[in-house]
This record gives structure tokens, C-alpha cells and sequence, in this order.
């Protein structure tokens, strides 16, 4: 604009052509109507500025010192800490934020849910966006189990995560493992319902069927476990997601914590995993089973899952497969409606292990027994998820219907 009034007003001055002026002289005094009209301009600005100072003063400053606890997250409200109480878990568990639709957690995320506790199917439709995978546990490769259709079109309404139901192996492994036509046939059960009902792939569970029927000791057998591993994986990647042809139907696979340092024969170990993965977009690691409810202790202690996944990618190159392993975070005997009437009718002190990072409590039964309790916590789930970041690992939940609501805000 400064460049414009300059050109207007040297034009206008040539319109005097005979007459000789300094340039002092040419500069004549702005009209009365254009110093009033800048004047206005100036005040015009002035007050839009003092406005937006104090907008900002008045208004956003309020809201940063007295800031809508529904909108602020467990760490902004204090309360992912060691020191906590039985009445903070009873007062808060229950509370979830108003933006609990966000992700915290950038890496995927993949939640079972069982028939046997229906908790878990309402919970994974009012926190779909938290999960990259949903897995009901509806099949066997013998039959299926509770296939509920209006669950899944209603999980497609609200979100994005994949479903991907869980088949467990029942039949016999020494016959679909000597069988090429019994493999064969097992595979095309499994794409065919796949097809059918619109999933986005499986997840298959048989290494534990394989521990228990003893055919991991035997070299040939173990072969063709593995090559087993391999075909439904190389099948289901044959096939485009019904939802998206750009995708094809995925595979995820579960697997066993090794048991020790030194690898047994039933182990699934770094080499296992090394020459699956190219037809096995995932693998569910089961570390939540530490302890049992006969030998309680802690559900799954932060070094032990550190030193599993150290010995799970030992291999050379198998650093680069973290990405690959969904380490389990949650998971355990008790649920929490269990969990919170032990709390209300005890009243415990929680205790802080640092050594497992879990928190635990004992409280005495109706008989006058001990027991202890460990169970997940804010905390504890945290740090899991914070171990599973570093690694670039995902992270599994056995299952959903068994935790706290406020626990989906760490996701």
C-alpha cells in the first residue's frame, strides 16, 4: 500500500508543469477526509488487538489454570503413579475422558474378547479406535462358536479395527500335520470363512495343541509344524480384504513365551520366528502368565518380558521383527468386577514391586486364609506399554472384558 500512495502522489504532482518545486514543496498535506480516514484505521487496529490480548488473558489462560478435568488424561489428572490407593481405583476407575477416541499408544493393538464374558464385546465397540485388531474367540477348526454378525457390522460403524477371530486347533495334529489333503482342507475352511463373513484375516492358536499331543520333540514333526505355520498365511495373502482391495486378509499367529534361557524342543525360539515371518504378519506373545493362581505372583515382571523379547530376537536379523511381536500388556485370572468388590470389602494397602513393576495387595479370606493379588494398574500398564514403544512392538490384550474401564485412556 506504501508503494501505491507513493506512485499516486508523484503523478499527481505532474500535473503543474510549469512551475519549478523543491521536493519539500511537492509533498503537500494529506487531505482532512484521509487523516481522519487513518485515524480510524489506527484505531481500528489498536482495539482488534486489545480485544484478542484480552480474549486470551481472560479466556485461555482461565482454561489452562482451571482446565476441564473430562478432557485431561490419566497423566494429566495424576493418577498413572506407584503411591495409589484402593479408593482412588474405586472412585476412578470408571472415569474416561471426553477425547478417550484418541490413540496414545502409536503402534497396533490387538484385543481378544471371549463369549464367556459378553463385557468384552460392548467394550471393544466403545473404544474401536483404540484397537488396530479385534479378536473374538468364536472357532475351532471343527466347528464355530457364536459368530455374531450384528456385533461386527456394528464394529464396522464405529471405527476402523480389523476383526480377526481366533481359531483355536482341536483336531488331532499328527493326522492334519502327515495329511497334505487334511492341511489342505483345514486351509479352505479357513479362507472360505473368511470370505463369507467379511474378516479381515485369523488368528490361529496351535502351537499349545502341538506342546500337549508331544510332537514338537520329534525333528520331522517339528518340520512340518512349521511349514504348517506357513500355508495359511501364504493363502489368506492371496486374497484382497472385502473392505479394501488395496489390502489383503492378514495372519497373526500365537505364540508361547520361551521357558528359559536355553531353548526346549516345545519352545517357539528366534529361529521359529525367523522363518515364519514372511507369512505371518504377527505374532501374539503370551507374557502374562508368569505366575498362576496356585503360585501367585506378579502377572507378568517388566525385566522377564524384556529378557523374552531379547531372546526371542537374538538371531541376527531378528531385531528388525519387534515390529512384528504383539507383546501381551494385560492379562491374568481375576476380572475386574472381581477385582473391585476384593477392594471394597478389604479395603487393602496397595503395595508398589518395583522389581516386577506390578502392584499388589493381601487381604485374608472369610476362613482366615492369605492370599495376595496382583493385578494390573495404571502404572504397571504404562510401563509395559512404554517397554513395547522402545522395542516397536505392538501390544495384545487377553482380554478386554477383564480390565478397567480407565484403562483403555493409556491406549
Amino acid at each position: 500500500m506504501g508503494k501505491k500512495r507513493d506512485r499516486r502522489l508523484t503523478s499527481g504532482s505532474g500535473r503543474h508543469k510549469g512551475r519549478t518545486e523543491s521536493p519539500a514543496q511537492r509533498q503537500k498535506p494529506l487531505h482532512k477526509d484521509h487523516r481522519l480516514l487513518y485515524l480510524f484505521i489506527i484505531f481500528f487496529i489498536i482495539c482488534s488487538s486489545v480485544s484478542v490480548l484480552l480474549y486470551r488473558t481472560k479466556f485461555i489462560s482461565s482454561r489452562t489454570a482451571n482446565p476441564n478435568p473430562k478432557f485431561l488424561n490419566l497423566y494429566q489428572r495424576g493418577l498413572v503413579k506407584d503411591d495409589i490407593n484402593y479408593q482412588e481405583i474405586l472412585t476412578e476407575h470408571s472415569k474416561v475422558s471426553e477425547s478417550a477416541s484418541l490413540r496414545q499408544f502409536p503402534n497396533p493393538v490387538l484385543a481378544y474378547s471371549t463369549p464367556w464374558n459378553n463385557r468384552g464385546y460392548y467394550l471393544a465397540k466403545s473404544f474401536n479406535s483404540k484397537f488396530t485388531h479385534l479378536s473374538p474367540i468364536w472357532y475351532d477348526l471343527k466347528r464355530k462358536h457364536n459368530a455374531d454378525v450384528k456385533w461386527i457390522q456394528e464394529l464396522r460403524r464405529s471405527g476402523d479395527a480389523k476383526v480377526l477371530p481366533r481359531v483355536a486347533l482341536e483336531a488331532s495334529p499328527k493326522e492334519l500335520l502327515k495329511k497334505k489333503k487334511q492341511r489342505e482342507k483345514a486351509i479352505d475352511l479357513i479362507v472360505a470363512e473368511c470370505k463369507e463373513m467379511g474378516y479381515d484375516g485369523i488368528v490361529l492358536e496351535s502351537w499349545s495343541r502341538w506342546i500337549a499331543y508331544g510332537v514338537l520333540h520329534n525333528s520331522d514333526m517339528r518340520s512340518k509344524v512349521l511349514l504348517f505355520i506357513r500355508e495359511p498365511g501364504r493363502a489368506l495373502h492371496s486374497i484382497q480384504s472385502e473392505r479394501n482391495a488395496k489390502q489383503l486378509l492378514e495372519f497373526l499367529y500365537v505364540i508361547g513365551r520361551p521357558h528359559s534361557a536355553k531353548l526346549q524342543a516345545d519352545d517357539f525360539g528366534p529361529e521359529d520366528l525367523q522363518s515364519s515371518s514372511d507369512a505371518v504378519d504377527g505374532f501374539s506373545l503370551m507374557t502374562y502368565d508368569f505366575s498362576s493362581p496356585h503360585n501367585p505372583g506378579p502377572n507378568a515382571p517388566l525385566e522377564w518380558i524384556k529378557a523374552v523379547l531379547q531372546l526371542l530376537t537374538m538371531t541376527k536379523g531378528n531385531g528388525n521383527l519387534a515390529h512384528k511381536i504383539f507383546l501381551a500388556a494385560v492379562g491374568g485370572a481375576i476380572i475386574g468386577r472381581d477385582y473391585l468388590s476384593l477392594l471394597a470389602k478389604h479395603r487393602p494397602a496397595l503395595q508398589w514391586e518395583k522389581r516386577s513393576g506390578e502392584h499388589y495387595f493381601f487381604y485374608l479370606d472369610d476362613e482366615n486364609i492369605k492370599h495376595a493379588v496382583f493385578y494390573p494398574s495404571l502404572m504397571s500398564i504404562s510401563m509395559r506399554l512404554e517397554e513395547a514403544k522402545s522395542w516397536g512392538a505392538g501390544i495384545s490384550i487377553w482380554e478386554i472384558g477383564q480390565g478397567l474401564d480407565n484403562f483403555f485412556d493409556l491406549l
